[in-house]
């Protein structure tokens, strides 16, 4: 369900509207009307936006080495000096990495002509003698350099040699060769800054891990201000001036269930008030109002999208298809008691925040098992081939069945009947939700195809089941076909000649026919699904047994372990990916083919009031 919401639209004297602002977050129940017009402009929240994301960079780069312990103490207002601290020291870092490059591409270039003594070059150079460094192809060297410049070849790394020439000082001289520059650095000088830097690098990355145990509390605290303050700071934008400047008026929403208690608290203010209950076209926000089980599948309605002013709750449907869905898809009762088991054993052990979900999952579990049961299916084992009652064997979903001449698999069809039952539903919930919102002429549309798809559906399966004799069933399936009719090719939009009402129909004629089709087909991926996990299972199975199967002694303790193993390994595999697929498939079902014919675009504005975080 929806909350009813109402418009409150306040008026409050400028020198008092931040101290307003303040009681305004205590109350927190307002979702104030997003304006915004100056925010480009404000300084303060453009400070704070940056101060902000400094803090989650710093965050994010100190998370990455954290070894923190959580007990550590948060002082906010220390927190700007560490970010700086923080900063100071990840540059410091970068700039040691940079160096490291160039001083390994400069140990790279010196490698290759080894250590020498500068000593012994200098005493040439004050003889009188100059040494040239050079480099070509191997096959270009003249061997007659060495005689005639003294060439001596120092290293050939990959078909390329290095030499040096040894001449007096003023010898002009030519050589086809590349002259290389030589470094000031020797290679050892260079290779000994190289493990300083790498030394240096390491002293960084230890203050890093110290100030993430130490400062990363700190920063959390400071992050989690800085979004109050710099929400506080939009609101504040958010209030239009009015009479000269003087007054100040802001906009917001407030759900029905906390109208009261805002209306006390604006009272014992000296603000100037109005309450409205919401109109159609107002675009207000959207809080969800369900009981405790269908709440737990609100996250899945956001996923999506919130209602829009023009649609219903879908949550209520979609929980209990969810849920079938899932425990059609996963097809085993074991598997839904080892989540009904991790549900638990994880919901005493994770905070306050997971503990919904750890519900979800403990709903979903007795779903499996329950639907498991029915398919018959127990850790991979038929249910069918046990020792249970037969009795209980007679409601397992099993074999096939004949249909019209023709043999299909029981749990197949069953699949495609949920499939048929669902797009029902969407096209009902389609028509009730165009009569609520837009009337019921405008509504003739939905409501002929709802009498030809969903009056088609319930006509013929009480002739299937007996319950009308055939003759009956066949002017019934002309009654509703008809009637249908007029509302889709005749009636779709009075304010349209005939003649487009036709062609508007058929257009509709043309994309109802192929998606309804696509739309039931696509739900035998329940069937396929809970099928692959069953014989996966299965096969786990009977690897295992084979691994026991015949073996004496010592063999038969080895065989034992890699019975456990392949059972443990197997089934939890097949457990997980089984929950992947039984996690999006359901999701698809709901968001495209139930949306779809449901009407519902999930374009609503969330609820989010205004209050202290």
């Amino acid at each position: 369900m929806i909350s009813r919401m109402y418009k409150l639209t306040m008026l409050v004297y400028h020198k008092e509207y931040e101290a307003f602002l303040e009681k305004l977050r205590e109350i927190g129940v307002v979702h104030v009307v997003e304006k915004n017009s100056g925010s480009a402009d404000s300084p303060e929240l453009q400070s704070l936006l940056s101060l902000h994301g400094r803090c989650e960079r710093v965050m994010k780069r100190l998370e990455s080495v954290s070894r923190e312990n959580d007990n550590v103490p948060a002082e906010p207002d220390s927190a700007e000096r560490v970010i700086e601290k923080c900063e100071e020291l990840f540059r410091q870092r970068e700039q040691l990495l940079q160096e490291k490059v160039a001083v390994e591409k400069d140990v790279a270039t010196m490698s290759v002509w080894g250590n020498f003594d500068d000593a012994l070059v200098q005493r040439l150079s004050d003889e009188g003698y100059v040494i040239n460094f050079f480099q070509t192809a191997a096959k270009a060297f003249d061997p007659e350099w060495e005689s005639k410049y003294n060439a001596i070849v120092v290293n050939n790394v990959a078909s390329k040699l290095y030499f040096v020439t040894v001449t007096h000082k003023g010898e002009d001289f030519e050589i086809e060769a590349e002259k290389v520059r030589m470094l000031p650095q020797s290679l050892s000088e260079l290779e000994t800054r190289l493990r300083d830097i790498n030394t240096e690098i390491i002293v960084c990355d230890d203050r890093m891990a110290s100030y993430a145990e130490e400062y990363l509390p700190v920063l959390r605290t400071f992050a989690k201000n800085l979004l109050g303050k710099m929400e506080f700071s939009k609101v504040k934008l958010d209030g239009e001036k009015v009479s000269g400047d003087k007054l100040v008026m802001l906009e917001g929403w407030v759900p029905e269930d906390a109208l009261e208690n805002a209306k006390t608290s604006l009272d014992a203010s000296s603000v100037f008030y109005e309450v409205r209950r919401a109109r159609r076209g107002d675009n207000a926000p959207v809080k969800l109002k369900n009981n405790a089980y269908t709440r737990m599948y609100e996250v899945l309605t956001k996923m999506y999208g919130m209602p829009s002013a023009t649609d219903f709750d879908p949550t209520p449907i979609v929980a209990p298809f969810f849920s079938l869905f899932f425990a059609f898809c996963m097809g085993d009762a074991g598997y839904g008691l080892i989540l009904i088991l991790l549900g638990f054993l994880l919901r005493s052990k994770l905070g306050k925040d997971m503990r919904g979900m750890m519900n979800l999952v403990i709903t979903l579990g007795i779903f499996t098992t329950v639907i498991g049961a029915l398919l018959g299916t127990f850790f991979g084992m038929s249910l069918l081939d046990s020792d249970i009652p037969q009795r209980l064997k007679e409601f397992i979903v099993a074999g096939n069945v004949e249909l019209f001449g023709s043999v299909y698999d029981k749990q197949m069809i069953l699949a495609l009947g949920i499939g048929v039952v669902h797009i029902s539903i969407a096209m009902t919930v389609k028509a009730i939700n165009s009569t609520f919102f837009y009337g019921f002429k405008e509504s003739l549309s939905d409501w002929g195809w709802w009498l030809i798809v969903v009056g088609g559906v319930i006509v013929g399966a009480l002739s299937f089941m007996s319950v009308i004799p055939a003759e009956v069933s066949k002017w019934a399936f002309i009654a509703v076909a008809g009637i249908g009719a007029v509302g889709v090719y005749l009636l779709n939009n009075l304010r349209r000649n005939v003649f487009a009402n036709i062609g508007a129909g058929l257009w509709d004629t043309y994309n109802m026919a192929s998606g309804l089709l696509g739309d039931v087909l696509s739900y035998i991926r329940l069937f396929a699904l809970g099928l692959a996990g069953g014989m996966l299972g299965q096969t786990f199975n009977s690897l295992a047994m084979m691994v026991v199967d015949g073996t004496e002694g010592f063999a038969a303790v080895l065989g034992w372990i890699g019975f456990g193993l392949i059972i443990v390994f197997g089934h939890t595999l097949n457990i997980a990916m089984s929950c992947l697929s039984a996690f999006v498939h359901p999701l698809r079902l709901t968001f495209v083919e139930y949306f779809k014919n449901a009407g519902y675009d999930g374009k609503g504005a969330e609820y989010k009031p205004f209050k202290n975080k």
